[in-house]
């Protein structure tokens, strides 16, 4: 039953961590373009976090599957295997998605806040008698 359970948390953690990884990359990519970078690095560090503590979470309550069996049956394993991977999978979107929405509001409060900007500007110069 020993072997059974390391082979699940290792094989499963792996998942958990590749996943947290490819988050970050996500990030590090958004993180390239000048205007949002900061903003998307923020927010893939604040998501891969949690995703990583919510899947570490959901890992450990998957575990005890393996001891719903009695005997040592690989099938226990396939079983929590399956879960723990159907599970961080659905997350995995999740996160992506919320990195996408998290992305767009900034983008749209940033149109927003240069609209005003440009609109001030334009009342400005109307105002000026100068010009």
């Amino acid at each position: 039953m020993i072997y059974l359970y390391g082979l699940y948390f290792l094989l499963s953690f792996s998942a958990l961590i590749a996943l947290t990884i490819m988050i970050l990359k996500i990030g590090v990519m958004l993180g390239a373009c000048p205007i949002n970078g900061p903003s998307a690095r923020s927010a893939a560090i604040t998501i891969a976090t949690g995703f990583l503590a919510i899947g570490a979470g959901g890992v450990c309550l998957l575990a005890a599957l393996i001891a719903v069996i009695p005997q040592e049956d690989p099938v226990a394993l396939l079983i929590a295997l399956g879960l723990a991977s159907l599970a961080l999978g659905l997350g995995f979107t999740q996160a992506v998605a919320t990195m996408r929405d998290v992305i767009a509001q900034i983008t749209k409060a940033m149109d927003k806040a240069a609209v005003r900007s440009a609109a001030r500007a334009s009342l400005e110069h109307e105002a000026d008698p100068a010009v």
